[in-house]
């Protein structure tokens, strides 16, 4: 057993080890060292107790004259009251709880002395520190000790109500004691001497020590420097390996025919691709072609045309004798993707039918609510190969599905599948089949490089030739309810202009749960936040309301798929004026005609999601408009992230900020693996260099060292740093 991995209830003891497992999830020595600091106080210089100032942190040298234990609350509450002097004045120091007061009682009595520090406050006319640090003094302590730990910087903890950050402080020291006693010995370095030295990164153990007990703030930068390096390159070697790994596997090479099905469907198209389209298609294909298998990323802006790149990879694999599987989120995007896939293809997809052309093929699709005859035929065309393409939802995925000569697996919109489900489809094939994953959310960068890392990476950037213009803005329905008023004004001068418009609810209807909507915040202290409006009760009212005399029709997840498949078909008919719905029309949905938007309650949805609801609109010739109706404040982060979106169509910028308001472990996938993130220093945001070059340095290790057989305390990090649920992920991933 390594460091690391030695149980807490060895080295701090039971009950506190108990604690911190149950509470803050540390079991090891290894998940004490890696809970770093939240942050650092500074101490303050040192302060006579006459010459206090209020509201200000300080330190001060000074000897305890009295201790008294008080209880409050009617006998419910304990206080721990000490006065201190230092022959200037006098300073009260508070502690609360009785746990606290029974520690700092036994330390704190009259007579010793020390150095206390914290930030001075008021209280019934007296100044006080509220749980300040302090060290007590030896006798022959001087004034190097006394400035030597007024100089230094307070690292205090992610902690709760049951471990205060004092006592994981007081356990960290207790743990980095007992590792030097024995040399650190047992502690594996993940860091190759070589990329250390050539890098000036600290060795891991000083670094332990900077990062939980610096002494100044160089000793915190340099720490940080080297954890930072220790989380990116370890996670960039498990996703160098995997792609290593993929490389060797092997797979049918699928080539477009010369004159098969691809070159027909491109003689049809009524425009040219754009060069982003031709760039990104000359990846895939060279993909495609190769004898092991595609493991490609393509992710673009809302409306730039990924489905048909997708479309024509698909048509290539038919060329060569095989099938594509398109994997959708939801039946309404299934059937989405169905409908324009065979309005794109024409009598293309057709083959067998009357009229159908000859060099076509069937375009199947299996969902898991179909009538039984229908979902037998689905499922016989795609085990006798018969249909080239099946798209369909998690149905695709059951035992019974079965295909003649599964080629390539496309996933849309990837964050709404976890990894075995995707997994699960890609082992349907006798050898691996290519994989294409595609999504419309914008990724930076960086997060690209660790939640995808695994992928390569294809971006459209670029919108084709036709689209318009969306203009986005807040409407502030609280503050200017007659700003509300006008914009279902011009939700009907749309529909009188023969447009149509969507209008988005988190939530369907009374007792229902938001339907992929996300609650963004709690409403103001004191104020008791009204459940999110549903689809239901606004559609009722608009209809009755200002929207009275306009075709306004419901969509939302609890509908058949009948249902659902009619109402999209109506609105897509141009039968329906107004479509109220929940984020099923998020993704995948295509109405050239809609023109216009609202997004009720839109604080409550993410940045991302935003943007991709408002790519539903401007796909036609007419200009979009986006109305985001929210209730925040004015001055509330909620409404700076309505801002935003509202300021920029750039959803890559947009990504940015989605990213700085969420936790490191929810962008990469902790959801999907059920473990903690591994990433506890790092992020992915600010850390870009690193991972940039913690990605190249891995990247050349594994190419010259596959088996890590020159670098045996990398393997062991390997193990250490990421849990087996997390290896888990990154090798389906």
């Amino acid at each position: 057993m390594t460091a690391l991995h030695e149980p807490l209830a060895k080295v701090v003891g039971g009950t506190t080890a108990k604690v911190m497992a149950a509470h803050l999830d540390l079991h090891t020595v290894g998940d004490l060292l890696h809970h770093y600091p939240r942050r650092y106080a500074e101490r303050g210089e040192l302060t006579r107790l006459s010459e206090l100032p209020l509201d200000e942190h300080v330190t001060v040298v000074a000897e305890i004259a009295d201790t008294r234990a008080l209880t409050f609350n009617r006998g419910k509450g304990l206080r721990l009251e000490v006065t201190l002097t230092d022959g200037s004045g006098r300073l009260q120091l508070v502690f609360f709880g009785r746990r606290a007061v029974h520690h700092h009682q036994r330390e704190l009595v009259p007579g010793r002395r020390g150095m206390f520090a914290g930030k001075v406050s008021l209280f019934n006319r007296k100044l006080q520190l509220s749980h300040p640090a302090y060290e007590l003094l030896d006798e022959e302590a001087g004034d190097d000790a006394v400035a030597d730990f007024a100089g230094r910087p307070l690292p205090l903890y992610p902690a709760c109500k049951q471990l205060e950050s004092w006592r994981i402080a007081k356990s960290v020291g207790v743990v980095l004691d007992s590792l030097e006693a024995v040399g650190w010995e047992g502690l594996v370095d993940p860091l190759p001497a070589a990329l250390r030295s050539g890098r000036g990164l600290l060795p891991l153990p000083e670094a332990f020590e900077k990062v939980h007990r610096p002494r100044t703030r160089r000793d915190i930068a340099e720490a940080r420097a080297r954890l930072k390096w220790d989380e990116a390159f370890v996670l960039q070697v498990a996703l160098a390996r995997r792609r290593a790994a993929t490389a060797q596997l092997p797979a049918v090479p699928r080539r477009p025919a010369g004159d098969g099905l691809l070159t027909a469907f491109d003689e049809r198209l009524p425009f040219t691709l754009t060069e982003g389209q031709r760039r990104v298609t000359e990846e895939i294909f060279a993909d495609l072609a190769a004898d092991h298998p595609m493991h490609r990323l393509l992710q673009g802006e809302v409306g730039s045309g990924k489905t048909l790149v997708a479309l024509r990879a698909m048509l290539a694999v038919a060329d060569s004798g095989g099938q594509s599987a398109l994997l959708a989120p939801t039946e309404v995007l299934a059937q989405q993707h169905h409908r324009s896939i065979t309005e794109m293809m024409g009598d293309l997809a057709e083959a067998g039918m009357l009229g159908g052309a000859d060099r076509g093929t069937k375009v199947a699709l299996l969902t898991g609510s179909m009538g039984a005859q229908a979902r037998r035929l689905a499922l016989l065309d795609a085990a006798t190969g018969e249909a080239g393409i099946v798209i369909g939802t998690h149905a695709l995925i059951e035992d019974v599905v079965g295909f003649h000569d599964l080629g390539l697996v496309v996933v849309d919109e990837q964050h709404r599948f976890g990894v075995e489900q995707r997994d699960a489809l890609r082992a349907k094939g006798e050898r691996p089949p290519h994989l294409l994953v595609m999504t419309a959310t914008p990724i930076p960068r960086t997060v690209a490089m660790t939640v995808f890392g695994d992928l390569e990476t294809s971006v459209l950037d670029e919108l084709p030739r036709g689209r318009s213009p969306i203009a986005s803005h807040v409407v502030p329905a609280r503050d200017k309810p007659h700003f509300l008023a006008r914009a279902w004004e011009r939700v009907r001068e749309e529909a009188e202009n023969g447009h149509q418009a969507y209008v988005v609810c988190p939530r369907i209807g009374e007792g229902d749960a938001t339907e992929g909507a996300a609650e963004k915040e709690e409403g103001p202290e004191g104020e008791e936040r009204r459940p999110p409006l549903a689809v239901l009760d606004v559609a009722a009212e608009l209809a009755s309301g200002p929207l009275a005399g306009l075709r306004t029709e419901v969509l939302h997840g609890r509908l058949a798929p009948d249902a659902k498949d009619d109402v999209m078909r109506r609105f897509a008919a141009g039968r329906v004026d107004v479509l109220v719905a929940t984020t099923v029309i998020e993704v995948g949905v295509d109405v050239p005609n809609a023109t216009v938007m609202v997004i009720m309650d839109a604080d409550r949805f993410g940045v991302s999601q935003l943007h991709q609801l408002r790519g539903r609109v401007g796909r036609g010739a007419a200009p979009g408009l986006c109305l985001l109706v929210s209730e925040a404040e004015e001055t509330s982060p909620a409404r700076e992230r309505l801002a935003a979106v509202a300021a920029t169509t750039d959803g890559f910028a947009l990504s940015r900020i989605d990213l700085e308001q969420r936790r490191e472990g929810d962008v990469l996938g902790q959801a999907q693996s059920g473990g903690r993130s591994s990433l506890r220093m790092l992020t992915v945001i600010e850390d870009e260099d690193v991972i940039v070059e913690a990605r190249a340095e891995a990247a050349a290790l594994v190419a010259a060292d596959p088996g890590l057989t020159g670098s045996p305390d990398l393997r062991t990090a390997l193990e250490a740093l990421l849990d087996a649920e997390r290896e888990e992920f990154l090798d389906k991933g």
